[in-house]
């Protein structure tokens, strides 16, 4: 590990100003993804600004219906508070879903919105990877990709983004909210916060450097079920090979809304826009649970050892779909 200096920050403005004057500086919270890249020589922050301690920790009720989840607020507590089990039952069920009970007592919320692909190539110093030294290649384009993405990678990148939460919480519309160094303050769609890789798959979000996550927002709970569905290859502490987060609103025999987010196939958490419109008006049957999972899958293309996730992916979404409906 790399030498480095440490500060506990006083305040969020503190924070993100300290970050901000050092270029190779980082945050840390409960450390749970950034200490192992620094042991591994993948992260070499020069400074470390913690900021566990901040008043971030509160989940809190909005005028709108919602909720605001504040940044360091760990995964554990989010999963198991009364008013996210009982109004957004999917994001209780991906938190669930992800690491290991040891892990959600450490990691935080913004931690999990920002940790780092879990490819087997990015971990390796000795093999190319774009997003961990830019322009020296990306090994697993022509390696073991049996993890990797299907839908939004490129040629520079074909990882995919690990975090079980991120999805549902695109499902949910979620909003993420930010300070930067300069005291302003913005809120980010949580469709908008993560980047594809296109040719510079080492810029991963739309966070300026020094910028702080503080908050996400979660609006009033949408009407229909919430499913969260995971594939993984054992049943508990991995990644997802497919995972699908679905809200269906049906009246009758019809779908009145429909929303899916998937995990496992993209870099990033990926909306099947296409998907929800093909369902909306829809009957509550296996031909519009199959065209729809077929429109979500369109574009995608796997990389020879991840072929297999297309179809998987497809099938996912199907039970999902059901399940959703069945309860509903």
């Amino acid at each position: 590990m790399q030498p480095f200096t440490y500060v506990r920050a006083s305040t969020v403005k503190e924070a993100a100003a300290t970050v901000a004057a050092e270029p190779e500086a980082k945050f840390i919270s409960g450390g749970t993804n950034l200490l192992d890249l620094m042991k591994l020589e993948i992260e070499r922050p020069t400074h470390l600004v913690d900021v566990r301690r901040l008043a971030l920790d509160s989940i809190e009720e909005t005028p709108e219906g919602g909720l605001r989840v504040g940044a360091e607020v760990r995964n554990s507590d989010l999963a198991a508070d009364p008013r996210v089990r009982s109004r957004y039952p999917v994001l209780s069920q991906a938190l669930l879903a992800g690491a290991s009970g040891q892990i959600r007592n450490k990691a935080s919320t913004a931690g999990n919105l920002l940790q780092r692909t879990r490819c087997f190539y990015f971990y390796n110093r000795d093999m190319p990877c774009n997003k961990r030294e830019p322009g020296s290649g990306c090994a697993a384009l022509e390696g073991f990709n049996r993890m990797h993405a299907v839908l939004g990678a490129s040629e520079a990148c074909i990882a995919v983004h690990p975090s079980d939460m991120a999805v549902a919480m695109a499902a949910l519309d979620a909003e993420v909210e930010t300070a930067m160094p300069d005291g302003k303050t913005r809120t980010i769609a949580i469709g908008d916060l993560h980047r594809l890789p296109g040719s510079t798959p080492h810029v991963e979000t739309a966070l300026g450097h020094g910028e702080m996550i503080t908050a996400i927002t979660l609006p009033p709970p949408p009407s229909g079920r919430q499913v969260y569905r995971k594939v993984r290859d054992r049943a508990s502490y991995a990644f997802a090979l497919v995972s699908v987060a679905a809200v269906v609103e049906r009246s009758g025999d019809r779908v009145r809304s429909a929303r899916i987010a998937m995990g496992g196939v993209a870099p990033k958490p990926w909306r099947a826009t296409e998907a929800e419109y093909v369902l909306t008006g829809a009957a509550t049957s296996d031909p519009a649970f199959s065209e729809a999972a077929e429109s979500a899958l369109a574009g995608a293309v796997g990389h020879g050892g991840n072929d297999f996730k297309i179809p998987l992916a497809k099938r996912t979404i199907w039970r999902t779909l059901a399940a959703a409906v069945e309860s509903a």
